[in-house]
């Protein structure tokens, strides 16, 4: 699959449109309803993210359903919040 995406870290009472971008990653797996992804940025299970492709095809919000550390990065499986109809192929 390999879609490079922004992703934001998105802090409880935050404005999901005004989250600051952290960093470039790639979703390497996805279906219908959960995306999985590397991430620098210290998540944990139940933070919610922000994914933004840059032509804006896919700008969703979702939460972290699992983590699994390893040196220097973490895999994330995300789950999306709302429906996101045929964003596989937007994308």
């Amino acid at each position: 699959m390999r879609i490079p995406v922004q992703l934001a870290r998105v802090l409880e009472g935050d404005d999901a449109s005004a989250a600051r971008f952290s960093e470039s990653t790639v979703i390497e797996f996805g279906t219908p309803r959960e995306v999985l992804f590397s991430s620098s940025t210290p998540l944990e299970f139940a933070d919610a993210v922000r994914l933004r492709t840059s032509d804006g095809s896919l700008d969703v919000e979702a939460s972290v359903v699992a983590v699994q550390y390893h040196p220097g990065k973490t895999v994330v499986a995300a789950r999306f919040l709302k429906e996101v109809p045929n964003w596989i192929v937007k994308s």
